[in-house]
């Protein structure tokens, strides 16, 4: 049987990991195996040295995850669900590296979750971002209920949820869900690896660092987060030697010529 959860190097030499959700038929919803398999699958890929920034999208171009598969919901709800390890979202918020969700279709409930765990998202027009836990009587645990607030304001996030209405990708990127937005959902992909591209160019060491300081900022007061900043900065300019000064310089004067990439 053809592998589940997928991860592919092209070429196999290449620092950026697309990691796909491959069950188009049923629209990319997800089995107990399959989150477990898709947690271990991202922690495995966080640990490996040669992998710089992850993807994560669905097969085909309807559909990137349309949440858990209803049918077995027992099995998945009161299995391991507090247990980090076994848990696909938590796994993304821990993960050191940047990771990128290429939203091919539609995001449905834990779909939706695992969107927004991700660090980037780029989407296709024809999209979709559903939560239908109240719909269903799933209590959510993968932190919708706590994260999109967060990021749309709590007004539209409760219209979002309690309704259960789709929130269409260009209201997604108005609403700052959806960082870039293409044309088509065979698109999303190529966009995703062109931002892993940029981001793979650059001082690999800092984007961890910055990714972090950004994440672990967000939980504070603006006040602790500047202190945060500026410790962390000081902790980093402080462990560099001469040499890595000197080459810091020699990487900023061969950058500085070369035109910059269009977001």
């Amino acid at each position: 049987m053809e592998d589940l959860i997928q991860v592919r190097r092209d070429p196999p030499s290449s620092p950026i990991a697309v990691i796909t959700i491959n069950r188009p038929k049923s629209l990319n919803s997800l089995t107990r195996s399959m989150i477990v398999s898709l947690a271990r699958i991202i922690r495995h890929l966080d640990s490996d040295p040669t992998v710089s920034v992850l993807i994560l999208t669905g097969a085909g171009d309807r559909s990137f995850c349309s949440g858990v598969d209803l049918t077995s919901a027992e099995e998945v709800f009161k299995g391991d669900v507090k247990d980090p390890l076994t848990d696909p979202v938590r796994q993304i918020e821990v993960c050191k590296k940047p990771v990128i969700g290429a939203i091919n279709g539609y995001a449905i409930t834990a779909g939706f979750e695992i969107a927004l765990a991700c660090d980037i998202l780029v989407a296709g027009k024809d999209a979709k971002f559903i939560d239908t836990h109240a719909k269903f009587g799933i209590f959510p645990s993968w932190g919708l209920s706590q994260k999109l607030s967060r990021v749309i304001g709590p007004n539209r996030a409760r219209q979002v949820s309690l309704t259960a209405s789709p929130v269409s990708a260009e209201t997604a990127e108005k609403w700052g869900l959806v960082n870039i937005l293409v044309e088509k959902n065979n698109q999303v992909l190529e966009k995703a690896k062109e931002i892993a591209e940029q981001i793979v160019r650059n001082n690999q060491d800092l984007v961890l660092k910055y990714k972090s300081v950004i994440n672990d900022g967000f939980k504070l007061d603006l006040g602790s987060a500047l202190a945060l900043e500026k410790e962390r900065a000081h902790s980093y300019y402080d462990g560099m030697t001469k040499d890595q000064f000197a080459m810091m310089q020699k990487f900023i004067q061969g950058r500085s010529s070369k035109p910059k990439p269009k977001l």
